[in-house]
């Protein structure tokens, strides 16, 4: 069964504001991810909360959309945006944690 997505804050504004092969990219991966599968570039974000991964996409830049599933019952998008340094900025951080506390966090 395929889980809902849900997005959280502007999380749904931003990947839309992704430029077009970027964003398929990342609907592709989102896709997956419905599915239970893993999406084929991520990392654990363990410093935003338990069970927090962010997808890499490299398509025009590179692109990070941060997600959760929660509970087996959809899958949270908490932050999607342009990574222009090595590491990941401070700003992105707080805005992705923020939001995992907004659903509820500590999963």
């Amino acid at each position: 069964m395929m889980k809902p997505l849900n997005f959280v804050g502007s999380s749904l504004d931003d990947l839309r504001n992704f430029p077009n092969e970027a964003r398929r990219a990342a609907g592709f991966e989102l896709r997956a991810v419905q599915n239970g599968l893993e999406p084929s570039d991520w990392k654990p974000m363990r410093v935003i909360g338990p069970g927090a991964k962010e997808i890499r996409i490299h398509v025009l830049g590179e692109w990070r959309v941060i997600y959760v599933v929660k509970l087996r019952d959809a899958v949270y998008v908490l932050h999607a945006f342009q990574k222009k340094t090595r590491k990941t900025s401070q700003h992105d951080i707080d805005v992705a944690r923020q939001r995992y506390k907004q659903i509820g966090g500590n999963l």
